[in-house]
């Protein structure tokens, strides 16, 4: 069966999703939504570095007629996935909804109710929180005989990432330190996802989770320094160490750290996993295991590249969903829901 999908949001991750849906050979691309007039009109095609294949990118795109929307932009709107479940397409997205049942009651409600009017179903995932942070996760667990604790770090230096709108602007690297806090606009949507990946952890392993805390540390720059082209202050915030905690009793059993810097060294008293994402289960048998994207292993490849691998493995954990989630009853469906979403070799 083919799969007709619409995607939604052209930045970073959408584009390499563009070219994930052209190269699978369960689905076919007939839409494309932007947010930029200068983008208006131009083919599918072109905007993924590909030959024309007749789609032309739209504002105002119909979503009735098509099996999957994938949604991936950089804000995204619960009234935009209202909408489109309501439409009768199903929902993978990239930039929310990875435990809608654990949204705030509201948005849980609404999206809910569109899903039983469309007949149709809301995915989240990704990278993490998404595959390294939730699918590996709970794939181990098939090892488990007794669990403790899960914990999940991620490692990473955000000057290499030119996206600088979000590092200073969505995550506020560069501002004043006493402006930065787990409640900061933009940081407050950040944290609520990460809240999400434990609530889901801890639900689908069944440790009763029964509380999940978010802790902040923010550490100053040093000096001076050029972030692609925009400058980040010294003494403004160059580093944010999240952590996020499932309890049940007060004890810890679900922790997502996270240890973000840019151009920053760590200060002494930060854990220092290696850099990428780290998953350690305590329990019978304990385990540890390491990932990391890049563009490769063997190869000698830009720097760019490198970076770019993760926006790579964020699209292609939500197009090789697809045909899984329209498959699926309606409802919410989590990572915990689906089977493992696997490559399927291009056209």
């Amino acid at each position: 069966m083919t799969y007709r999908v619409v995607q939604w949001g052209t930045g970073a991750v959408g584009v390499e999703a563009i070219r994930g849906i052209l190269d699978h050979p369960d689905l076919e691309l007939v839409g494309v939504k932007v947010y930029s007039e200068t983008k208006v009109g131009t083919d599918a095609g072109a905007l993924a570095g590909r030959d024309p294949i007749g789609v032309t990118a739209t504002i105002d795109v119909d979503t009735a007629d098509v099996d999957a929307v994938l949604y991936a932009p950089r804000h995204p709107s619960v009234d935009d996935a209202v909408a489109i479940l309501t439409s009768g397409a199903n929902l993978i997205t990239t930039a929310f909804a990875f435990h809608p049942a654990r949204m705030e009651p509201a948005d849980r409600d609404r999206l809910q109710q569109a899903c039983a009017h469309g007949n149709s179903s809301l995915h989240g995932t990704g990278l993490n929180p998404g595959n390294l942070g939730v699918v590996v996760p709970l794939a181990l667990t098939g090892l488990s005989r007794t669990i403790e604790h899960v914990r999940v770090q991620e490692r990473a230096d955000w000057s290499v990432y030119d996206s600088t709108e979000i590092t200073f602007d969505q995550m506020h690297f560069g501002s004043p330190l006493d402006q930065v806090t787990a409640q900061t606009d933009g940081l407050r949507f950040t944290s609520e996802l990460f809240q999400q990946q434990v609530w889901l952890l801890g639900d689908a392993l069944g440790l009763g989770v029964d509380e999940v805390t978010t802790e902040l540390e923010v550490i100053p720059a040093s000096a001076d320094r050029d972030v692609c082209g925009r400058i980040l202050r010294a003494g403004t915030v160059a580093g944010q160490h999240w952590q996020w905690t499932g309890r049940r009793g007060g004890q810890p059993v679900v922790e997502v750290e996270t240890l973000w810097t840019v151009g920053e060294p760590q200060p002494k008293h930060w854990p220092t996993p290696q850099h990428g994402w780290t998953v350690t289960i305590e329990g019978t048998p304990s385990m540890r295991a390491h990932l990391m994207t890049l563009a490769s292993f063997r190869r000698d490849v830009p720097l760019e590249e490198h970076v770019r691998s993760a926006s790579v493995a964020t699209a292609m954990q939500a197009v090789n969903a697809i045909g899984a989630v329209c498959d699926a009853p309606a409802g919410f469906v989590t990572m915990a829901d689906l089977p493992l979403s696997l490559y399927r070799g291009g056209r």
